[in-house]
């Protein structure tokens, strides 16, 4: 185990880097969720729909995420005609996400 050093402290800026990074993660903290910001990751916008069918969930589910996504930050949302686009506004979450996937934590 490492010793603690009595004088190490985290600078304010690191703290809000690290409470970002913590309400991302709960933001995304779903399978449904991290399914579509990888979709929205490789597209400019998709619908509602396309997303359904590209990840085999059910509208209303999928609808309820992306609602929750939309207010927390993560997505922005367009109407296009009778269709709402949904595109990712955070990109930090994909890069987030991309090091997660890349990580050397065996996962």
């Amino acid at each position: 185990m490492k010793s603690q050093n009595p004088n190490f402290k985290v600078d304010a800026k690191e703290v809000e880097k690290l409470e970002k990074a913590a309400f991302i993660l709960k933001t995304v903290a779903h399978p449904v969720r991290l399914g579509i910001v990888h979709l929205l990751e490789n597209s400019d916008s998709l619908s509602v729909s396309e997303i359904c069918e590209a990840l085999n969930t059910e509208q209303s589910l999928t609808s309820h995420h992306l609602q929750n996504m939309r207010l927390k930050g993560i997505l922005s949302v367009k109407r296009q005609g009778r269709r709402m686009m949904y595109s990712l506004k955070a990109h930090a979450v994909a890069q987030l996400l991309h090091c997660l996937d890349h990580c050397e934590c065996n996962m």
